[in-house]
């Protein structure tokens, strides 16, 4: 079977790699501060297996952004972490590029999120920034059903096709974070015809139940799951910061590609890591594949 491997988490990687204390702009402050430490995870993910580089936009958005007064560099960040993606592909010989759409306003807590005519508007200025520069979009944590229109319709925009990806219940995979159950995305997708459906930044043990319901949509599908023991109360206040999560012990890159492993076998193509999952999860999972006879496109 052919599998795409998407990359594993940025953010984290960034502040493992730097040391810097984490701010409320996430992984945007590293960039600013560190720029050619995002192509390097770029590269080490590329080295690792990986055939595509999401890049690191996830968080670059207005109303982020204007809370530190550097809305200004807007334009600025998207492109230099295009530039980043791209340099590291180019080095590399191969790859795709994913540009990333996360939230609006806040990760994990839907209730914050726009509504639909709002949200479109800014993920559509997204896109056609990065349209010139991607192979596809990646609207990526999306914790309800409308956070997910929003991203999609501001998306097509830009004129590539757009994967959408969906965070899902740590204790029942077969829900959203905002409670509702995945099937209740099906006129959605039915309607704007995402390219792939996925599931990400949730735990492993969680995925199992995703994939068995986003398989009914009858795309291709997969996931990228988090190393988090879970989503903590104090992450979901105002503007907080990483330190707030711990990381998990147990998810050694051999457990990691076993999650994976078995999301494959349920019909996954499309697999990798979001959070805490880095560059020795990916070569693991990559033996893995290429082990048990699959193809890494």
């Amino acid at each position: 079977m052919e599998i795409t491997l998407l990359d594993g988490g940025m953010g984290q990687e960034l502040l493992a790699r730097t040391g810097d204390a984490p701010t409320p702009l996430w992984a945007t402050q590293v960039m600013l501060d560190h720029p050619n430490v995002v192509r390097d995870i770029h590269a080490d993910y590329f080295a690792a297996g990986s055939t595509v580089a999401t890049t690191n936009t996830y968080a670059i958005h207005h109303d982020r952004l204007e809370r530190f007064d550097v809305d200004h560099l807007f334009e600025t960040l998207h492109m230099k972490a295009v530039s980043q993606a791209e340099d590291a592909r180019a080095a590399h010989g191969s790859g795709r590029i994913a540009g990333s759409l996360g939230p609006l306003v806040a990760t994990y807590r839907p209730e914050t999120c726009p509504p639909v005519a709002e949200a479109a508007p800014k993920y559509a200025e997204i896109a056609r920034l990065l349209a010139p520069h991607v192979d596809f979009f990646l609207c990526e944590t999306m914790s309800s059903v409308q956070q997910a229109e929003g991203a999609l319709r501001g998306a097509q925009a830009g004129g590539k096709p757009v994967w959408l990806s969906l965070t899902v219940d740590d204790n029942d995979g077969t829900r959203l974070r905002s409670g509702e159950p995945l099937s209740d995305l099906a006129p959605l997708i039915a309607e704007l015809k995402p390219a792939a459906i996925l599931c990400n930044c949730s735990v492993p043990e969680a995925m199992e139940a995703a994939m068995a319901e986003v398989a009914k949509f009858g795309l291709p599908f997969g996931a990228y799951a988090n190393g988090f023991t879970h989503i903590s109360d104090a992450f979901k206040k105002d503007a907080p910061t990483v330190a707030v999560l711990e990381a998990r012990h147990d998810l050694t890159p051999e457990r990691y590609a076993a999650f994976a492993m078995g999301w494959v076998a349920q019909g996954a193509t499309i697999v990798g890591g979001c959070c805490e999952v880095g560059p020795a999860h990916i070569a693991e999972l990559a033996g893995s594949l290429r082990a048990a006879g699959h193809r890494i496109v």
